[in-house]
């Protein structure tokens, strides 16, 4: 699809097409479509439908991908030499590179698949508060510190986004100074990039080093300015999301308070200019994982607890997507842990007249085909009457490779499409009002073998007028041709829902699809980022209502496997507000609050022992776990293994150690 766009379709979809940018020319060239006088195209300016790849003209844009090789890339004659290379792992690699190129590099003998990189979407935590109080100084703490010595000796990672108050009296030591090692910031421009220091390969954005956070520390009195601004991010949200995370796992009332810290601000930008100009997709994440992974090495060997309380919905629910293979793989080495936020899509309903919190969690259908010629029906929602929907909406489904189905979809009031059967496609198909509808039908899908629907709304881009994704309910259905087992599952990816300006009378929005209340399916909406073998996914405990939060993702995973692993608190929690000096402390609710708080007791783990592995870890969390009250031992949709319990947690890890060296 992006291949077959022009430049100034590439420029919009490059706004929430995280994984897409433009040249800065482009970027510069494409007057921002949202106008009062902007009007639906007329049909005489329509193009015929287009239902092949053959390019129109050479795009310009330049995507950022994971590359599947057929072997390791040291094994290759002439060593790791791959055009637009940005990263490795194992025959996994992520690149940067113009849309022909890549649909060139595609195409080679030793390239098994080409995978877009994911799209990161900005949290959706609630604010519960903003002017708190500080919390109890013990609140988070865990007791016998003599064994795990309060997270001595260990990294805490955060990979996140809002920047990082790296001047919060909840990150100062004894001397004043911050207990931040290192900020890479990844959209950042104030300092050389990590491969100009020394401290990994990656040569874009700024990394930030602690004795530059110290002086701006030191000089902000005299300056009379907060010491983020005289060492400023390209992130600086007042209450900023990454600032509240770090202090829960690692602040000095958070759960491993004498931890060193490393954080990486991924660039998700708010502006739509920006984001055509930004990547802020899954390879970014894996670049991360590798930069703090380096930096642990560079400090003296380090044990590394990591948190990523991010977030996305598309790929099959399964560990197969590059994000979690890269990530499991960095996972074997021991001394490494990674928890990961579960998602906030486990609403399915309103709670009050003014709740819609169940578009967020209406992602998730799945069925069954019982024999060849039946049928399943699908109802997709697009927002409409005042709202006209400028987003991209992707719907996949995934099925089991010994079936066979066929697909056709309906728009609101118009026709059903001709069947798409197995192995074909229809591309950026025009309907009768401007917008476009593609419909892909693949077998056996390169990561998993499964076999792959994905259908995609996308709306006119073009002047001289614009139009949004047809509003109402959209039908997709499925065709049993060969069914065998005939299951299938799928996911809507969400948007992050913000008003972009005026289409006529109507606002304009970036805004999320959702399945109907009669096709929803309430499971499996855990985030995908999240379904990782040896990660911890973490749901959201409600401690007050001794219940798992309404908002809190659910699992199993499409292929079966039970995540989220465990619940920890992540409602009304208090901690640090960033880039707030007046107004040091915030509660915020979410599985974002959630996952930090188990990668704290990591961090705890591995200070007391250091050689467990990631999958280890996970073992003892979950073996460790108390059920919720009127629950028992079985693994819960919800909430896991049960709720974490700290102490027993670092006990497990101490026994480990002691078993250890007998052996």
């Amino acid at each position: 699809m992006v291949a077959n766009a022009s430049d100034e379709v590439n420029a919009i979809r490059a706004e929430h097409a995280a994984a897409v940018t433009v040249p800065v020319a482009v970027a510069r060239r494409v007057e921002v479509m949202r106008h009062d006088d902007a009007v639906p195209v007329p049909r005489s300016a329509l193009e015929k439908p287009v239902v092949t790849r053959k390019l129109r003209e050479r795009p310009t844009a330049v995507v950022s991908a994971f590359v599947q090789l057929t072997r390791d890339p040291e094994q290759w004659p002439g060593g790791a030499d791959v055009k637009g290379m940005k990263a490795w792992k194992g025959n996994l690699l992520t690149t940067e590179l113009p849309v022909d190129e890549t649909l060139e590099l595609s195409e080679q003998p030793w390239v098994t698949s080409v995978e877009l990189g994911q799209p990161l979407a900005m949290p959706d935590q609630i604010v519960s508060s903003d002017r708190v109080g500080a919390p109890r100084a013990s609140a988070r703490r865990v007791p016998r510190g003599s064994d795990h010595h309060s997270g001595a000796g260990v990294l805490v990672g955060l990979i996140d986004v809002g920047g990082f108050d790296f001047s919060h009296p909840d990150f100062l030591d004894s001397g004043g100074h911050t207990r931040f090692e290192r900020i890479w910031d990844q959209g950042g421009d104030s300092h050389p990039p990590p491969g100009e220091r020394g401290t990994s390969g990656f040569t874009y954005g700024s990394e930030i080093r602690k004795p530059e956070m110290d002086r701006a520390i030191d000089a902000a009195t005299a300056q009379g300015l907060p010491a983020y601004e005289l060492e400023p991010q390209s992130q600086m949200s007042p209450g900023s999301h990454g600032t509240h995370v770090a202090s829960i796992a690692a602040g000095n009332r958070g759960v491993a308070p004498k931890a060193t810290l490393a954080a990486v601000l991924v660039s998700i930008p708010r502006s739509e200019s920006e984001r055509r100009l930004s990547f802020y997709d899954s390879t970014r994440l894996a670049h991360a994982v590798d930069y703090l992974i380096d930096l642990a090495r560079e400090l003296g060997d380090l044990p590394l607890s990591i948190n990523i309380s991010l977030g996305t919905n598309g790929h099959a629910h399964d560990d197969s997507s590059a994000i979690n293979r890269w990530i499991d793989a960095a996972l074997t080495v021991p001394g490494r842990g990674v928890c990961i936020a579960a998602g906030n899509a486990g609403q399915e309903r309103a709670e009050h007249d003014d709740d819609v919190g169940f578009i967020m969690g209406r992602v998730h259908a799945n069925g069954q085909i019982q024999a060849r010629e039946l049928v399943a029906d699908l109802e997709w929602n697009v927002v409409g009457n005042t709202v006209a929907d400028l987003s991209e909406n992707e719907l996949e489904i995934w099925y089991g490779p010994e079936d066979r189905f066929a697909v056709q979809v309906k728009p609101p009031g118009a026709d059903w499409t001709e069947p798409v059967e197995p192995g074909q496609f229809i591309e950026n198909r025009q309907l009768s009002d401007g917008s476009f509808l593609s419909i892909y039908n693949e077998l056996y899908h390169a990561a998993n073998g499964a076999n792959y629907i994905a259908v995609y709304l996308s709306p006119q881009l073009r002047q001289p007028g614009i139009v949004g994704v047809r509003a109402g309910e959209w039908l997709v259905r499925l065709l049993g041709r060969d069914v065998r087992n005939g299951t299938f599952h799928a996911w809507i990816e969400r948007d992050d829902p913000r008003k972009v300006g005026r289409l006529g009378q109507r606002d304009a929005w970036i805004f999320p699809s959702f399945f109907s209340e009669s096709s929803f399916v309430d499971k499996s909406t855990v985030s995908t980022l999240a379904c990782g073998q040896r990660t911890v996914s973490v749901a959201n405990l409600d401690e007050q209502r001794r219940r798992i939060n309404i908002t809190s993702s659910q699992g199993p995973t499409r292929d079966g496997r039970q995540k989220p692993d465990i619940a920890a608190p992540g409602t009304d929690i208090v901690a640090a507000k960033g880039f707030a000096p007046d107004d040091e402390w915030i509660a915020m609710t979410g599985t974002s609050m959630a996952s930090p708080y188990v990668a704290g007791v990591v961090a705890l783990m591995l200070a007391t022992n250091a050689d467990l592995t990631g999958a280890q870890l996970g073992g003892i969390v979950k073996r460790s776990a108390q059920p919720l009250p009127g629950a028992d031992f079985s693994w819960r949709d919800d909430a896991g293994a049960g709720t974490i319990n700290a102490e027993r947690c670092v006990e497990q890890a101490k026994s480990m150690r002691a078993r250890q060296d007998i052996t």
